[in-house]
């Protein structure tokens, strides 16, 4: 229990929200007042939105709604900036570095937990099933 609490409720790892942003690929992208014309490619979109500080997961926004989309700006390595669509134009959003949050959804982490206590279970029952059948001739 005390494992599963420290993966549902980390205390080392608190989201940074002196700025607006974006989270794309594990990356923070701090949003800019530039405006971007030359869009290449939708990326991504919003898959968690919240104004209330905590650690969260996916492509996650302090300021957008679940559902905004990304977009790759022409002749700009998404690894340097992406365009973040707002009432029809689009931002530019620079990135920052590594996303402080959750990188992995909590179902996930639910999931490798059973699996981390099932498996060993299952194999401990095997060999004490081998074992007994070994010392019943």
């Amino acid at each position: 229990m005390a494992l599963i609490s420290s993966f549902l409720y980390p205390n080392n790892t608190l989201a940074d929200w002196a700025y607006k942003f974006v989270v794309f690929n594990d990356f923070t992208y701090v949003i800019s007042d530039e405006n971007v014309t030359e869009i290449d490619r939708e990326i991504g979109t919003v898959t968690k939105y919240s104004d209330v500080e905590g650690n969260y997961y996916g492509n996650f926004s302090n300021v957008y709604k679940k559902g905004t989309k990304y977009y790759s700006i022409k002749g700009i390595s998404t690894k340097i900036a992406i365009a973040v669509e707002d009432d029809g134009k689009y931002i530019k959003a620079i990135r920052k570095g590594e996303y402080a949050g959750w990188k992995y959804s909590p179902f996930n982490l639910i999931v490798a937990g059973i699996v981390l206590l099932i498996l060993p279970s299952v194999l401990i029952f095997l060999v004490l099933k081998k074992v007994t059948r070994t010392k019943s001739y």
